[in-house]
Order: structure tokens, then C-alpha cells, then sequence
């Protein structure tokens, strides 16, 4: 079942760099700003607590379905590849269409907008759409450069950034720890309607989305020094590590703000920070912010573009994104990724593209966690094994197509273009598959 790596792809990540590559795909500015979503839904301590430990084991359960997937197939494409060995190279296709038009590449182009916006603030320009967009295309042009210098060079960026995304989240909640209540002094919104279990099943949505991003470590299996030992420990760590991150700044900001104080701001952290330190803690955690989504960046940079690599490499995408530079790096692919985030970051619409998939995929997520119900009946015996299979992994499954079910009722109209965008892929594949 094991596959060897596509040709001129070189191994020099380690197991160091796919933990950082896991925790840098999760972290982004969510978690800065997304705990007060929870709240809103879950005004109580303990179901906030509760919500984002339960988030972080639907994740764990990921991660292990991941783990095994990556201990059989070592070469890069991560889902890409588990989907075609799987079922069909048609499903593959869709999967890695929707990943370059709108999955990867809006996110890509929200989050750089979101770094341009800090950026400009605290450099005390004015943070307009046009300046946004501009320093937002300056940074993807910035990162598509240095990873088109290497893997080893996008791969020692991306730690860097992480190890500073820690240290700044590391930095809030000590802050917070220290600092004393003022829940009493903040003004509070109502509770929301309806039983906890459905203000619970609400609140999950946006902490899965927010626990999203670990995947995207299996992309570079094709360059990381024995794959099947390194990613799958890289997974488990990684998400791991983001379960006590997220757990520490919910904690810290309970704590501060109360549960009711957290519903009514919808920046947290800065919240946080300026109780504790005035304006100057606000400004000390707009650099943090602008650290992590810097971060985030890099990560995308660095893993999306193997996905189009493994696809034209297959022949169903351009030649010319299965071709690898002097490097050792699929520049193409990289350049390729860079532009389609840049233009749509110009174009503004980056908002409304990821409302387009969100359930799409959620559905993508379902579908890869069950190739391991395929594997395991041709007889894939993986050096690595999920714990608790298939219970573990049914649950995980269960929780990816409720969240889908419950996008779909909240935004139906949105959700219908994301599944005709995907399902559009298919008459191009066999399109691109017709020959000459």
C-alpha cells in the first residue's frame, strides 16, 4: 500500500516541522476573536469549557483517522491521495478543484486580509479596503517567493512564526491569569433561547471550524523524512498542543471577562489585554494577531500546493504544476496558489466564497475518515492504527456530516452554489482526462 514519493521532491522535514506545520494549519486570529461566538450561544463557564474540550476531541478523532491514512501513504497530496486510492480519481479531482478555487484560496485570502488590517493599524495607516488588499497581495507575493526558494526555507519560516504564535498566546494567558476579574463591570447580553443542548450543538460549529486545518499537514508527506513515523506523531502532537492552547485563552478569558462579559465583546483577547495593560496591552495582541494569521499564511503556502502537484503529476491538471524547480520545490504550484489567493483578495469577495463550502467541506472531512473502512477491507495493514476503531471513527464521521447538515439549514442558498462549484469539477475532469 506504502507509495515512494514523486520524483526530485526532496525529504527535509522532520518531526518537529510537521508538529508545527499541524498547529500552524489550526491557529490562525480564530481564536483570538471566536470564543465570544460561544458565549453567545453557551453563556455558562463550564458549557464554554465544555464545548471546546468536546471540539478538541472530534478533532483527536481526526487526527487519528489522519495518522492512519498517513502511515500508508507517504507521498505528497495527503486527501487528495487517500481519496483517489480509495474511490476514484474523479472524487480526488473535485476535491483538489474546490481546494485551488475556493476552499484554500479564500481562506488564504480572508486571512491575509485580516494580517493586512492589523498591520496597517499599528503602523497607523489608514486601514481602507484598497490599502488592505494591497498589503494583503504583498504578503502572499512575499511568501510565495520564499517558498519557491525551498522547502527547507518555507518550512523554517513557518516554525519561526509558530514558535512566535505560541509565545504570544502564551503571553495572554499568563496576562489573564493575572489579572483580576471585571466580569461584574462589563455589560452583559441575554441568555439565548432554547435548551443547553441545542445552544451546545450550535456552539459547536463554530469551535469545529476553528479545531479545522490539521489535514493540511498531509500534504508534504512527500517531503518529510520518514512519513509514515513523522506525520502521524507530528498529528497527534500537533493537535494536541492546539487542545490545551484553545482550552488556556477560553479558560483566561472566562475568567476576565466572566461567560456573559465574553457574549458582549467580540474581541476577547484584546479585551483581555486592555484591562490589563490599557491601550498598551490592545496593541501588544494586534502584533500577536499579526504574528498568527503571518503564520497561518506561511503554513498554507507551504502545504496547499502539493495538492495541485500530486494532480498534474496524475495528468489531470497543467504539465507544467507537476514540475519541480531547482529547489527541489513545485514552484508552479506554489505561484499558481499565491495568485489565486491575490485575486481574490483584490476582488473583495472572499467573505462570500467560503460561505459558498463550508459544508462541502465538512462533507470532504466525512468522506476521507471513511476511506479507512476501504483500506482496512483490501487488508492495509499501516504501522500506525486508530484507537478505538470504528467507534472512534464513526464518531468523528457523525460529528463532520452533523455540522454539514446544520450549515445547510442555516444557509441553504450558499450551501447549493458550494455544491454545484464542487460538482462542476466533474465534467472538467473528464474533460481534462479525454484524450487528445
Amino acid at each position: 500500500m506504502n507509495e515512494t514519493a514523486p520524483p526530485n521532491l526532496a525529504r527535509r522535514l522532520g518531526l518537529f516541522d510537521a508538529t508545527m506545520i499541524v498547529m500552524g494549519g489550526i491557529i490562525g486570529s480564530g481564536i483570538f476573536i471566536n470564543p465570544y461566538v460561544v458565549a453567545q450561544q453557551v453563556p455558562n463557564k463550564w458549557a464554554i469549557m465544555g464545548v471546546w474540550a468536546f471540539g478538541g476531541l472530534i478533532a483527536l478523532a481526526g487526527a487519528f483517522i489522519y495518522a492512519e491514512l498517513a502511515a500508508q501513504f507517504t507521498s505528497s497530496g495527503g486527501q487528495y491521495v487517500y481519496l483517489r486510492e480509495a474511490f476514484h480519481p474523479s472524487v480526488a479531482f473535485m476535491y483538489g478543484w474546490a481546494l485551488l478555487l475556493v476552499t484554500q484560496t479564500g481562506g488564504m485570502a480572508a486571512v491575509a486580509v485580516t494580517f493586512a488590517k492589523y498591520t496597517l493599524e499599528l503602523l497607523g495607516a489608514a486601514a481602507t479596503d484598497a490599502n488592505s488588499a494591497l498589503v494583503a497581495v504583498g504578503v502572499l507575493a512575499f511568501l510565495t517567493i520564499v517558498n519557491c526558494l525551498g522547502v527547507r526555507a518555507g518550512g523554517t519560516l513557518q516554525n519561526v512564526f509558530m514558535v512566535l504564535k505560541i509565545a504570544a498566546i502564551a503571553g495572554l494567558v499568563i496576562v489573564g491569569l493575572t489579572t483580576h476579574s471585571q466580569a461584574s463591570e462589563i455589560a452583559v447580553t441575554a441568555p439565548p433561547q432554547g435548551s443547553l443542548l441545542l445552544a451546545f450543538g450550535a456552539a459547536l460549529i463554530p469551535v469545529l471550524f476553528a479545531y479545522g486545518g490539521w489535514q493540511t499537514a498531509s500534504f508534504v508527506a512527500g517531503e518529510m523524512r520518514e512519513p509514515e513515523r513523522n506525520l502521524p506523531r507530528g498529528l497527534l502532537f500537533g493537535v494536541l498542543g492546539v487542545i490545551a492552547v484553545y482550552l488556556s485563552v477560553n479558560f483566561v478569558c472566562v475568567q476576565v471577562l466572566g461567560a456573559q462579559g465574553l457574549a458582549a465583546t467580540k474581541t476577547p483577547a484584546t479585551a483581555v489585554m486592555r484591562l490589563a495593560w490599557g491601550e498598551t496591552g490592545a496593541r501588544l495582541i494586534a502584533i500577536g494577531i499579526a504574528v498568527s494569521t503571518f503564520g497561518f499564511l506561511s503554513q498554507s503556502m507551504l502545504t496547499a500546493p502539493r495538492v495541485y502537484f500530486a494532480m498534474a503529476r496524475d495528468g489531470v491538471f497543467f504539465r507544467q504544476v507537476g514540475q519541480v524547480n531547482g529547489a527541489q520545490v513545485p514552484a508552479t504550484a506554489i505561484i499558481l496558489q499565491g495568485l489565486a489567493a491575490a485575486i481574490i483578495a483584490l476582488s473583495g469577495k472572499y467573505e462570500q466564497i467560503l460561505n459558498y463550502v463550508v459544508s462541502v467541506d465538512m462533507i470532504s472531512f466525512a468522506l476521507t475518515a471513511t476511506t479507512i473502512f476501504v483500506f482496512r477491507r483490501r487488508g492495509a495493514n499501516a504501522s500506525y492504527r486508530i484507537p478505538g476503531h470504528p467507534f472512534t471513527t464513526i464518531f468523528f464521521i457523525a460529528a463532520c456530516l452533523a455540522v454539514s447538515a446544520s450549515t445547510v439549514a442555516k444557509y441553504p442558498s450558499n450551501s447549493l452554489i458550494g455544491f454545484a462549484l464542487v460538482l462542476l469539477g466533474l465534467p472538467v475532469y473528464f474533460l481534462w482526462r479525454k484524450p487528445n
